[in-house]
Formats: C-alpha cells, sequence, structure tokens
C-alpha cells in the first residue's frame, strides 16, 4: 500500500497548534524503511499583533509545508479543554486557520486529543514535555530531542497518527 502522494511512500504532517508557538513536524514511512523526521519547526507569532494577523501568519506557514511536503493526513492536535474559555477559543482561531490549509488542498485531516498523543508516543497520556520530546528522539532515532518543545509536540502528533496503525497497513 502506498500513500496516496504518488511517491509511494507517506507522509503526514502532525500539529500542535497555538496562537503564539504552532508547533509542526513532517513524518515520513516507506514500505521498508521505518517512520524518518523530515522537517520539523515552529511558528512565532507576535503578541503585539492583531490576532487576525497572527492567525494569516500560521495559515501561510501551514499552506507552505503542505505545498512543500505534500502530505497524506494533516494530523492536529485537538482543544485542550481547561478552566480559561478565552484561551481555548483563542486556539481555535489557530486550528481553524491549520484545518483550512488543510481542507483548501483536499489532505485527509486526523484529529487527536493531547492525551491519545502522549498515551501512543510515550505510552501514558499524562506524560511531560519532556518525555514527548525524549521519546519523539528515540523512536525517530535522532541524536537530539526536537526543539523546541512546540516542535516536538508537532512531530508528536504525526507520530500519533503514524503508530495509530493507518499508515502502511
Amino acid at each position: 500500500m502506498s500513500g496516496g502522494n504518488g511517491r509511494g511512500a507517506w507522509v503526514v504532517l502532525g500539529i500542535d497548534p497555538g496562537t503564539a508557538v504552532t508547533g509542526y513536524g513532517v513524518v515520513g514511512r516507506t514500505a521498508d524503511a521505518p517512520f524518518s523526521l523530515l522537517e520539523c519547526g515552529v511558528v512565532r507569532t507576535s503578541a503585539r499583533k492583531p490576532l487576525p494577523v497572527r492567525i494569516r501568519e500560521i495559515f501561510h506557514t501551514v499552506q507552505d509545508v503542505i505545498e512543500r511536503f505534500d502530505p497524506d493526513v494533516v494530523s492536529v492536535e485537538d482543544v485542550f479543554q481547561g478552566k480559561n474559555v478565552r484561551s481555548a477559543l483563542t486556539l481555535g482561531h489557530a486550528r481553524g486557520a491549520i484545518l483550512l490549509a488543510a481542507a483548501l488542498r483536499d489532505v485527509e485531516i486526523a484529529e487527536y486529543s493531547p492525551r491519545e498523543i502522549k498515551k501512543a508516543v510515550v505510552g501514558t497520556g499524562s506524560a511531560t514535555k519532556d518525555q514527548v520530546a525524549f521519546m519523539v528522539q528515540k523512536q525517530l532515532r535522532l541524536r537530539t530531542a526536537p526543539a523546541p518543545s512546540d516542535a516536538a509536540d508537532g512531530v508528536a502528533a504525526a507520530l500519533c497518527h503514524c503508530l495509530s496503525g493507518q499508515v502502511l497497513r
């Protein structure tokens, strides 16, 4: 089974959304090779800029990554249901920009809760950011963990989908 990108490989773009920092990671796999990290990074926006400008920056960066890697799936961390409703609403704007960027390219979208991602990558849904980064490093055989932690969380979102059994079944 090959990926839908026509290259005989699966590519998953994982995203940890945020309006200040959005982390992303691109993980690839072919039928005869283990998962590998193709790229990871962050989108940093300035708190001094209006929210619509920050959302546009996130949208354009995600759109660029989708264009460069042609992923089969965009795996996005779902909104954390915390006590701060305003933070959840603001995060929802960032997620909306990410989902729109994927939808405009007709890329499949998979959504996972923070606990699901941690459980898939670390083995426990209550893992710390350091534990997630360490396991991402180990599972992808990297010399160092992706940094900053938001990038590692984006890679973890991609790995969660890869480990869900939906890639190269």
